[in-house]
């Protein structure tokens, strides 16, 4: 199976191995041995909010992706994808010239048919289509003896076991189904930042009996202006790429982590971190400075207990998503200063005689002001409780069920809450 789709459900579960095969679909062509795999999945969903006041950064109300236009206190049904897509993976291994060679390369298809729902990227879909993301093609070659390297595009470094520990993974979580592009935006913005999906150059070290390293440099992301809006592009985006005209550093991403099984107790912890050169804003913010963030995560697993534990804290670097929001206006001096910004989450799960796994996950993301003549609408905390049942019908095949209340609060004082109850099934080849 592909890497990235084994630790997704890996990571997500710890330990659902009736969930997890240990391949894909396996076929020898040649010198090559070629892997597909992937996941197919949909939920319906059940949303109410309450509040629709505007918070800048908001996750839920007024300004919750998907969620604009939705009456105020009125029930909204939907049907799509969770927090992951469909996958459908291609994977082709060999061994040339003492190296290990591979490739992989996939699509995402959405359930979702919604064609303004479309994750950035994709291209505009007809009505009735539910988008297609390419969010993998990358190489990787290498040797046990010394590592390997990776060259394409492919989930980014920093924050990348945050999410990949989400037991969101296997159902929607926050919003509802389809309602961030493709997907449902699980606890992204809830607790962690997204690592995203970003063309880069990375090294993994050899696995150093469970001790691993990764560091890399990968595309950077625009940084945005006090409201959300990129400051020095027409682009409305705030997910655009910076040019190389406007900031030709790339940023540097990393991650060491730790791996463990001492009686009968499944362990990982893990750091991470990443940084970028900000560039211009224009007339607002010429200083070209640094924005960054670090995280340290843990996870554990024992006789069917599972527990995560995360946190990151990080300047300039926003909050959601990387580089979103994470600059305000400094009436006093009219420039643009960095925000803050931290978070974590913490996930308990048990799996009962019957195969079901209950989890428990509460997770929060802050965002400070840059001054105290920072936007007032800017969101102060996105805060999210999830409660799960995820049942394993077949290997392969598991069936959820889900609730999840967010908040979103603002720095003047405002909020807007929602409930959201899923029900969907998922599906591992």
């Amino acid at each position: 199976m592909n890497k990235n789709i084994k630790l997704a459900v890996a990571g997500a579960v710890l330990a659902l191995s009736a969930t997890a095969a240990n391949a894909g679909i396996i076929i020898p062509a040649g010198e090559w041995t070629l892997d597909v795999s992937g996941n197919v999945n949909m939920y319906s969903s059940w949303s109410k909010t309450k509040g629709s006041n505007p918070i800048v950064g908001g996750l839920t109300g007024a300004y919750a992706d998907g969620a604009a236009t939705d009456a105020n206190n009125k029930t909204v049904n939907n049907f799509g994808n969770g927090l992951l897509p469909n996958f459908l993976s291609v994977s082709g291994s060999t061994r040339q010239n003492d190296l290990d060679v591979s490739f992989t390369i996939s699509l995402q298809p959405g359930s979702s048919n919604n064609a303004a729902l479309q994750e950035v990227g994709s291209g505009a879909g007809a009505p009735g289509l539910g988008g297609l993301n390419n969010r993998q093609s990358f190489i990787t070659f290498g040797d046990k003896s010394w590592g390997s390297v990776k060259v394409g595009k492919d989930l980014g470094i920093f924050a990348s076991d945050a999410i990949l520990s989400d037991i969101t993974l296997l159902g929607v979580g926050g919003g509802y189904a389809g309602s961030a592009g493709n997907t449902s935006l699980g606890r992204i913005g809830s607790g962690y930042i997204y690592a995203d999906w970003k063309p880069q150059i990375s090294y993994t070290t050899p696995n150093f009996n469970g001790l691993q390293a990764t560091v890399g440099i990968a595309q950077a992301f625009k940084a945005t202006g006090q409201d959300g809006t990129p400051a020095w592009s027409a682009d409305h985006y705030t997910h655009g790429i910076t040019s190389s005209t406007t900031n030709a550093s790339p940023a540097y991403e990393g991650k060491a982590s730790y791996s463990f099984n001492a009686n009968g107790v499944d362990g990982k912890v893990w750091v991470s971190g990443i940084a970028q050169r900000v560039g211009s804003f224009g007339a607002w913010y010429n200083d070209d400075t640094v924005a960054y963030a670090g995280d340290v995560g843990a996870k554990l697993a024992v006789a069917g207990f599972e527990a995560v534990g995360y946190y990151y804290n990080g300047t300039g670097v926003g909050t959601t998503g990387q580089m979103l929001n994470g600059y305000g206006l400094d009436t006093g001096s009219g420039k643009l200063k960095a925000r803050d910004s931290d978070g974590g989450y913490v996930q308990l799960a048990y799996t009962l005689p019957i195969k079901t796994k209950v989890a428990l996950s509460w997770g929060e993301s802050n965002l400070d002001k840059a001054s105290s003549s920072d936007v007032s609408a800017l969101v102060e905390s996105n805060e999210q409780w999830n409660a799960m049942l995820i049942h394993p019908l077949t290997k392969h095949l598991n069936l959820v069920a889900e609730y999840a209340y967010q908040e979103s609060k603002a720095h003047s004082g405002v909020k807007n809450e929602s409930n959201t109850g899923s029900l969907g099934a998922i599906l591992f080849f």
